[in-house]
């Protein structure tokens, strides 16, 4: 059997005149390519993800870090009972964060909180709270 005859019957009208026989060398090349397209898609969710993760965790934080900071500034005055780290830590771990630093200085107090990411990275949020009309000079810039 003659090679052109064993063509025959396969492919186009062109390929079989030609000679050529597609079905035996492109086979796969599809698949390789929606492989490699669903590979990047699958890179880009998963860096979206992760960037977004980051974001809620920041902004975790720093609620958490405002709310620990105002109850242990509450505490500090004696609007609430209790030591004001206390308060703060209390109020930091119902917010889903821990209480890395706390410092009383008359009425007014610094707190840090931390929130725990997946994988072990740690995102921190820090605040200071005290009675309108304290010294402010020392700001707390996030």
């Amino acid at each position: 059997m003659t090679a052109k005859r064993a063509l025959e019957g396969r492919g186009s009208r062109e390929d079989r005149e030609s000679g050529v026989d597609r079905e035996s060398g492109e086979k796969g090349g599809a698949s390789v390519l929606v492989l490699a397209i669903v590979g990047a898609l699958t890179a880009v969710l998963v860096a979206t993800l992760a960037v977004g993760g980051v974001s809620v965790a920041h902004r975790r934080a720093a609620v958490a870090a405002d709310l620990a900071a105002l109850a242990a500034a509450d505490a500090a005055v004696g609007r609430v009972g209790g030591e004001p780290c206390a308060v703060g830590a209390q109020v930091a771990a119902a917010n889903g964060a821990d209480l890395d630093q706390c410092a009383v200085e008359d009425v007014q107090v610094l707190v840090g909180v931390g929130v725990a990411l997946p994988g072990g990275a740690r995102v921190a949020g820090r605040a200071r709270a005290g009675p309108a009309g304290a010294d402010q000079s020392n700001r707390v810039s996030r």
